[in-house]
């Protein structure tokens, strides 16, 4: 029985196309993986192929562009990634100092006498005039100043006596620290 030679057999173009792969990227799986783009692309492409052509070549192309666009989408990847990481900041700064010391010039402001603090808030806060402040309070403007004079004098003497340390334990060094 003769047999009738297939014309779109690769089967017999694997190996070529496994070698040619690995030249191209240096990497067995990678290869693997080109190789399979490489032959589902020439599948949906077998109508194509010019009968009577050189299936070894026309498959090696395919393998050929495969890589090209592999690498062109790589290289749009690293550069998106590269353009966003110029856009994301780095490195955010620890916020744990800052919470710390938030917390407590919030402590130091609910500390304050309410009249005070009431004051206090609608001209700093709610950015009130000192005459909408007075009206909306039902005090004369005078009181008003009064009031946020003394409660920042509060807040003054609060800031001045309260120490800058961190609240950071150094963990390590050469053990002279003391705790």
């Amino acid at each position: 029985m003769e047999r009738k030679e297939r014309p779109f057999d690769v089967i017999g173009q694997l190996a070529a196309l496994r070698r040619y792969a690995r030249a191209l990227v240096r990497n067995s799986d990678d290869a693997e993986d080109l190789v399979h783009d490489a032959l589902v692309r020439a599948f949906e492409k077998r109508q194509s192929f010019r009968r009577g052509g050189n299936l070894r070549t026309w498959l090696l192309s395919i393998l050929h562009n495969a890589h090209i666009d592999r690498v062109r989408q790589n290289r749009s990847i690293a550069r998106r990634h590269d353009e966003a990481v110029l856009e994301a900041e780095q490195s955010l700064p620890a916020g744990q100092e800052h919470a710390v010391r938030l917390q407590q010039v919030r402590d130091a402001f609910f500390n304050l006498p309410e009249e005070q603090r009431e004051a206090l808030h609608l001209v700093a806060i709610e950015d009130l005039s000192y005459q909408e402040a007075a009206a909306s309070l039902g005090i004369p403007v005078g009181t008003l100043m009064s009031r946020i004079s003394r409660a920042r004098a509060q807040l003054r003497e609060f800031e001045a006596s309260t120490p800058r340390v961190s609240y950071l334990k150094l963990i390590g060094g050469d053990g002279n620290e003391s705790s």
